[in-house]
């Protein structure tokens, strides 16, 4: 996977306070959505707590952290771009969408037609050998089952319950 290359700003401490200027804060605000969706996918992290601690958040060496407002204006904003999501009605926990629904029901589908899979559970697409190394492994449950259900309405999948949620499944039709 590699280290993560923060951006030039990342390092410059008035990023980490909201900009009162109109136009700075919007530079700040792309700045920082791009910054997320890069280091959220490239982590391979799904939801960001507000309440918690978040490493991106927080840059030690320079001793700067963004504030609680701050935190809710940069995920806001991904929210408006149709790039996250709120999980809770209090806005503390945020789906981030580093990869929109549609698409990773494109790669899904894309997986299944170069493998010749025509049956997964979901445990298996999420942790299973098949998809170790891809950018599946580790996917959360509820953007896959949302992904699967965009394929089951293009006739390409179709989801069904086993006799546990470890064993629910889709089968395919990826032709």
């Amino acid at each position: 996977m590699g280290e993560f290359t923060f951006p030039y700003f990342y390092n410059y401490p008035p990023y980490f306070t909201l900009q009162p200027v109109k136009d700075t804060r919007e530079k700040q605000i792309q700045l920082w959505k791009e910054l997320i969706l890069r280091f959220c996918k490239h982590h391979k992290c799904f939801v960001i707590d507000l309440e918690g601690e978040f490493a991106l958040f927080e840059n030690t060496s320079i001793q700067r952290k963004l504030s609680f407002e701050a935190r809710e204006q940069f995920l806001g904003a991904l929210i408006a771009d149709g790039r996250a999501e709120w999980l809770d009605k209090n806005h503390r926990k945020c789906l981030i969408l580093w990869r929109r629904i549609q698409d990773w029901a494109d790669l899904l589908l894309d997986f299944v037609r170069e493998n010749g899979i025509e049956l997964m559970t979901l445990e298996e697409i999420i942790s299973g050998d098949e998809t170790h190394g891809t950018e599946l492994a580790g996917i959360d449950r509820g953007v896959l089952i949302r992904a699967v259900k965009i394929l089951e309405q293009r006739g390409r999948a179709a989801m069904f319950k086993g006799s546990s949620t470890d064993d629910d499944g889709v089968k395919f039709s990826p032709n």
